[in-house]
């Protein structure tokens, strides 16, 4: 790869009116320079010395000099053929040669919400880094998602495209993909809404952010189930809402439990509530719609695996109850397809739908345009429809399998809470005093995915176990993968 390194040369003191018997020395210099400085990264092909002679209006044989020091120096190795490769300088010692002046800048404070962004990110394990995924919590049957179709729908994109739609899109999201998204709601969740109501963005997390920006001022109360969705939780503490746990099952009466907590908004995840399997009945959902109407609040419906929590026997969604605009729903396709998409959606109330569009407008703008016509040719084509009754069907078949396996396997030592619904399924320590923490991460260490249910917990945890993702997972990995969690959970626990 050729490139110009004329502003980076002066930058590091090269000047062109040195004496022409010290020109090399000058060049080497300011190469030595840039190089000690990381302005030009190990591993990069130096300019050929004919070009840069060239771009520097200096003879060949003055850069070759040049070049030559370096590689004596061994900050460059000269490959025969290829030119010239610029060394890794980690284990170097000579940075004292270093010419350039670097003075100990004074630097803005980071904001206090900031600060918070960074305390927050340790309330849920990173996965991001691992290629393994078993058995990583909420990742759908991947190896079953018809690529051969949705590639077919991209070239199909591509194909008819006019360059008029090259430009930017709407922030509110394609309109076919939102009149698409509402007849779904319509057949698959009982919801009916016009598409003027949805919102197209990346996922229930963005969709969070959005609405916390919008309604949240320092020291705002939010309500959360005392087990929740982490991310949430560290969001909603990151925006510096006071949170405030509050248990939607613990008693009869909904409305005396809650009837002391003045928030503006209520999280909840009622068609898997808590990831425990839990569903928040029909009355409850009434008495919180009405609570909501008293006390002047929203609530936000984050319906996180529908399909699979609520496929059998559904419950109305609390956003098809309300009559007053009081509800935000919340919907992914993240879940049914697979993570990288990053795809979503959410019905908002009409007041504050254009603060919503304001900010999507000064942030990230919109959702790729290719992204949100493929998948809503992915509805029209029925592909979808069929998508989703495979994805149920075989995570139903991996998850009496991984039962199956992991009882043989781990016997009364972890019990599989049978009411567990959704992609994931937890495992309680029969021990009391293991901590979930450090066998999570011990298991992580050894290529195995599981997320400690005390991060779960919005304080502190009433119990220790494992979240455990089945579905992503084929028939053969999930005996190996249980087999060896097996050997390795023996091995922590002879260890500690």
């Amino acid at each position: 790869m050729h490139f110009n390194i004329n502003h980076i040369l002066i930058n590091s003191g090269f000047k062109l009116e040195s004496l022409n018997d010290t020109i090399y020395l000058n060049l080497y210099e300011a190469l030595k320079n840039a190089i000690l400085s990381e302005t030009l990264d190990s591993k990069i092909k130096l300019p050929p010395s004919r070009v840069l002679a060239k771009d520097l209006k200096i003879s060949r044989s003055t850069v070759l000099k040049a070049y030559d020091l370096l590689v004596l120096e061994k900050y460059v190795t000269s490959v025969k053929g290829s030119g010239y490769f610029i060394n890794s300088i980690t284990d170097k010692k000579n940075h004292k040669n270093l010419h350039i002046p670097i003075e100990r800048a004074k630097y803005p404070k980071l904001s206090k919400k900031g600060i918070a962004f960074q305390k927050n990110i340790h309330l849920i394990n990173d996965t991001q880094s691992n290629s393994e995924i078993a058995f990583k919590p909420g990742l759908p049957p991947l190896d079953i998602f018809p690529i051969s179709q949705w590639k077919n729908l991209s070239n199909s994109y591509w194909g008819g495209i006019k360059s008029s739609e090259l430009s930017y899109s709407k922030s509110i999201g394609l309109q076919s993909l939102r009149e698409n998204i509402a007849n779904y709601l319509k057949i698959y969740r009982n919801i009916t809404c016009h598409a003027s109501q949805i919102i197209i963005t990346t996922g229930s997390l963005h969709s969070l952010y959005l609405i916390g920006n919008a309604l949240i001022n320092k020291k705002d109360k939010v309500l959360m189930e005392h087990i929740t969705y982490p991310h949430a939780y560290r969001l909603f503490s990151s925006l510096q809402a006071k949170i405030t746990q509050v248990d939607l099952n613990n008693s009869e009466t909904l409305i005396g439990n809650l009837k002391n907590n003045l928030a503006k908004l209520i999280y909840t995840i009622p068609s898997n509530q808590n990831f425990l399997g839990n569903k928040l009945s029909m009355s409850k959902r009434v008495q919180l719609l009405e609570w909501a109407s008293a006390n002047g609040a929203l609530i936000i419906e984050d319906d996180y695996e529908h399909e699979f929590s609520n496929w059998n026997k559904p419950i109305d969604s609390i956003y098809s109850l309300d009559k007053q605009d009081r509800v935000i729903y919340l919907g992914t396709f993240n879940k049914l397809l697979h993570p990288s998409i990053r795809l979503g959606y959410m019905i908002v109330p009409n007041y504050f739908q254009n603060t919503i569009l304001n900010i999507i407008e000064q942030s990230n703008r919109f959702v790729s345009a290719e992204l949100q016509k493929v998948m809503s040719m992915f509805i029209e084509k029925d592909y979808l429809n069929k998508h989703i009754r495979n994805v149920v069907a075989v995570a139903q078949e991996r998850k009496e399998l991984f039962t199956e396996n992991f009882i043989s396997n781990f016997g009364d030592e972890i019990v599989l809470d049978s009411s567990s619904t959704g992609l994931n399924i937890l495992g309680k320590f029969k021990d009391p005093n293991i901590n979930d923490q450090m066998v999570s991460d011990y298991l992580r260490q050894k290529g195995l995915i599981t997320n400690p249910l005390s991060k779960y917990y919005v304080s502190t945890p009433a119990e220790n176990g494992l979240v455990m993702g089945y579905s992503c997972v084929n028939n053969k990995l999930i005996k190996e993968s249980l087999s060896k969690m097996k050997t390795e959970f023996n091995n922590f626990i002879f260890n500690s």
